[in-house]
């Protein structure tokens, strides 16, 4: 099967303008029809059933019907929802308004009264059962299969069917793939202007993203448009909800969550308060917001539409008349009304007052026939796809032939087609309307798998943008990266450059980290000063300090987890105390600490929070504590990561996809310090017990991952009397039974012969030449037994798992390599060489490390 060929509204009109009578299934094509007749006509000549029937311009009867309902009965507004849209769906498709009472699930006694109220209404439905064509009136029918029960009812006895259809296929034009919406939507602003506007009509799923993104594309152009934004779009209605909402939504607001309200409001708060509750926000932006939260209760609709109006110097005039119909602009602002009125914006589209001019913008739910010259098909996705409605008086072969016959009538529309689409969408594949696979005979689960054509994004010229006033300096060279600038820009480029321009709000898992991280090196330089009862004080200070970010539910948990993880930091510190000499850097010292200005002591250790700037290196970062010359520590709140996980994070060629490189950036500049040392990291992970601890059985060892530096080759080091002491004595069972039973000289006499292979897996090591060949030498040595094949798969095993958790000099040295090639990289960007991609050196960016989400597009390198 393939797009049947639709016939052409100048061809349908010569085979109907002999008719007196042309019905149509849907308005567009009778309006076209209409602006072609060449000569008088006596009445309606191409008409839908409905407007036939009612005289009128088209209403919407499900709104006016639960209108009457809830004024004149008893019944809630839900009930009276779910009962006028099972009436008036059932007498579509059966054609009479008692039919749905012929369904026991559904005559209930709601339902009863609703059909007696509907059934004395002047509605279009009741119209149509009403009305009949005069006999002597020839009438043509245009896709009679388009056309519900409700509205076949009016034909009369003799009638001409024309079907909309050839009997040839429709050769459709390619799928043109973009990829990404902003796109989609940049080549249609490259073909629409303001005069040619009337010509262009756009179709798109109206509940996908590409519907605000082409409406505000075509408002910044100045380019009219109409078929968009609805009653409840329109951002003064928005926002008069959103502060209903907010009155009734508790203490646990945050402020992110009403930032469009406060905008609105031209409340000013900084974006670092986002995540902190609202109501407990200490700004006098929001006084005025809390008086009206407290006042609401005993006002009502009216008296704070008047509030809202007042504060924000606008009329709502439209949604004043709105509570009006509804009979509740007098009502007290309950939570239950406010419930109730966003249930009905919700429900029913309110009519608004519209322009008709400029590009047509059509829901490719409703619309079957656009008639504009240059059509644009934005998506094409499974989201505009029908939901036929599941009750039992729809006959669902008979809808989805009804739709799938309206979707081939609506990918024809215009002289010129275009077919915009996505064939991925963040890495997954977007699946295609599924009426293609209807349609189509071949195969295919994403659109390049159809006739397409890839495009690049086409840049649109954007008039004067913003004024440039262009700047005799250079740009300022970075000479250092931190880890956590280093982690982003690996990641993704585009992100690192937004982190550095783009402010953000603070977090609460930093706040906390923040005030663990002062704790420990406060007790470092004071342990007299805690005790086991500061350590409750200590545990509610932090609380206070952060409460701005929890919900009131959640103190009593947090209190105990910072008072565990005091705990665990104060045991671990006196187990463990600092030895030897802090490390020497650059620039050492003592920056604020809470708890220093809260006790009011000066920190004097020098081995905490040392910051360091090495610019040979191109380093830089603050050691949490230099536990001794050969040890640097780092305190973690988060979840545990074994040394495997940090090592393997911490790999170069290709990243990981969720790059850290904390432990050998520091261990880098560590080294320059003591060159020739082995050197340790470790993590403390002082939450990590906290289950544990608070059912009494807590180690501290569980909380430690300790990578180690190794100043020799990982070939070297594995070639040590150690190595093969530890598979003598600390490997597996097999394994330390077999060694010990040799001797280091056949093992190094493998290492000499055979070269190490450079792989992480361990059954590939295992099938390698170096690993048959060190296990045929143990078979020779020790006797063909086993236990002595199986120990030497755990002895490679335990070689690789040394070089899987832990760095060697060729890591080190590689890394310093790496920084100097990123750090290049990126002064070259920061001159303006060329645009920080969003994609990372592993390739597309994983999402969930991305800080500036909002500002970058899925699926560009651009």
């Amino acid at each position: 099967m393939s797009i049947t060929r639709a016939k052409s509204i100048d061809s349908l009109y010569e085979e109907c303008k002999d008719f007196d009578l042309v019905l149509v299934p849907d308005a567009p094509m009778a309006s076209a029809l209409n602006r072609r007749l060449d000569q008088p006509h006596f009445g309606p000549f191409a008409i839908t059933p409905r407007r036939l029937a009612a005289r009128r311009r088209e209403q919407a009867e499900d709104r006016l019907a639960f209108l009457e309902i809830i004024e004149t009965t008893d019944l809630n507004w839900k009930e009276t929802s779910y009962a006028v849209g099972n009436i008036l769906q059932c007498w579509e498709y059966q054609g009479t308004a008692e039919a749905v009472l012929d369904y026991e699930q559904f005559a209930t006694t709601a339902t009863h009264t609703a059909v007696d109220c509907i059934a004395d209404m002047d509605t279009t439905s009741k119209r149509l059962t009403e009305y009949s064509i005069d006999a002597d009136t020839s009438v043509a029918v245009v896709g009679l299969k388009q056309l519900t029960e409700l509205e076949r009812s009016i034909l009369p006895p003799d009638y001409e069917t024309v079907d909309p259809f050839t009997e040839e296929s429709f050769d459709h034009p390619p799928f043109r793939i973009l990829y990404s919406p902003a796109a989609i939507v940049d080549v249609v602003l490259d073909t629409v202007t303001p005069e040619n506007a009337g010509d262009v009509a756009v179709v798109l799923d109206a509940a996908s993203q590409y519907s605000s993104l082409i409406e505000s594309a075509l408002e910044a152009a100045d380019i009219p448009y109409y078929g968009g934004p609805g009653f409840t779009d329109d951002a003064r209605h928005r926002a008069f909800l959103q502060l209903l909402r907010s009155a009734h939504a508790g203490r646990d607001t945050r402020v992110g969550d009403v930032r469009p309200l406060l905008t609105q409001l031209g409340m000013s708060i900084d974006i670092e308060h986002d995540e902190k509750r609202l109501f407990d926000l200490d700004r006098p932006e929001v006084d005025w917001l809390l008086e009206f939260r407290d006042e609401i209760r005993t006002s009502t609709f009216e008296e704070a539409i008047d509030v809202y109006e007042d504060v924000t110097d606008t009329t709502i005039d439209a949604f004043r008349e709105e509570l009006a119909t509804l009979g509740i602009l007098d009502d007290p602002v309950t939570e239950s009304a406010v419930d109730r009125l966003e249930f009905y914006l919700q429900s029913y589209e309110v009519p608004v007052d519209r322009e008709n001019e400029g590009v047509l913008l059509a829901d490719a739910k409703s619309a079957a026939h656009v008639d504009r010259a240059v059509v644009f098909y934005l998506g094409l996705d499974e989201g505009w796809t029908h939901s036929s409605p599941r009750r039992p008086w729809v006959n669902r072969d008979q809808e989805f032939e009804r739709n799938i016959r309206q979707f081939q009538l609506l990918l024809q529309n215009g002289v010129d087609q275009y077919y915009l689409v996505q064939d991925t969408a963040g890495g997954t594949p977007v699946t295609p309307c599924l009426y293609f696979e209807e349609l189509f005979e071949e195969e295919f689960d994403r659109f390049s798998d159809l006739d397409s054509l890839q495009h690049s994004r086409a840049f649109r010229p954007t008039q004067d943008g913003f004024e440039r006033e262009p700047l005799d300096v250079l740009p300022e060279e970075v000479t250092a990266l931190s880890q956590s600038s280093l982690n982003t820009y690996v990641n993704s480029p585009r992100d690192y450059f937004f982190s550095r321009v783009v402010d953000n709000p603070d977090k609460e898992h930093f706040r906390e980290g923040n005030l663990f991280h002062d704790f420990a090196e406060f007790y470092v330089s004071h342990p007299d000063v805690i005790t086991t009862d500061t350590l409750d004080e200590v545990a509610a200070v932090i609380l206070d300090e952060v409460d701005p970010f929890l919900r009131g539910v959640d103190r009593e948990v947090r209190l105990t987890k910072y008072r565990v993880g005091l705990q665990t930091i104060v045991e671990f510190l006196d187990a463990n105390p600092p030895q030897g000499d802090g490390l020497a850097t650059p620039d050492s010292g003592w920056g604020e600490n809470f708890f220093a200005e809260y006790y009011d002591r000066p920190i004097d250790a020098s081995h905490t929070e040392r910051r360091f700037e090495n610019t040979n290196l191109g380093l830089k970062g603050k050691i949490d504590l230099v536990h001794s010359p050969a040890r640097l520590l780092d305190y973690k709140s988060g979840a545990k990561k074994s040394a495997y996980s940090v090592v393997k994070h911490s790999a170069l060629d290709p990243p990981s996809d969720k790059p850290n490189f904390q432990a050998l950036l520091y261990l880098a500049h560590q080294r320059t310090e003591r060159p020739d040392e082995e050197l340790r990291f470790t993590f403390f992970h002082f939450l990590e017990t906290l289950d544990d601890v608070v059912t009494g059985d807590g180690s501290l060892e569980d909380c430690l991952t300790t990578v180690t530096y190794y100043p020799h080759s990982y070939e070297e080091y594995i070639a040590s009397p150690a190595v093969f002491t530890e598979l003598q004595e600390d490997a597996a069972n097999d394994c330390n039974k077999t060694f010990s039973k040799s001797t280091y000289e056949v093992y190094q006499a493998v290492l000499d012969a055979y070269a190490f292979p450079d792989t992480s897996d361990s059954d590939e090591l295992i099938e390698s030449e170096f690993g048959r060949a060190l296990t045929e030498r143990l078979i020779a040595d020790v006797g063909d037994y086993k236990y002595v094949k199986n120990g030497c798969k755990q002895a490679l095993r335990h070689l690789l798992r040394i070089r899987n958790q832990n760095y060697f000099t060729g890591d080190v040295d590689a890394f310093e390599q790496f920084v100097r090639d990123r750090l290049s990289e990126l002064n070259d960007r920061r001159a303006g060489d060329e645009r920080f991609p969003v994609q990372g050196l592993g390739g597309d960016p994983n999402y969930r490390y991305v800080d500036n989400r909002d500002c970058i597009l899925e699926g560009g390198s651009r």
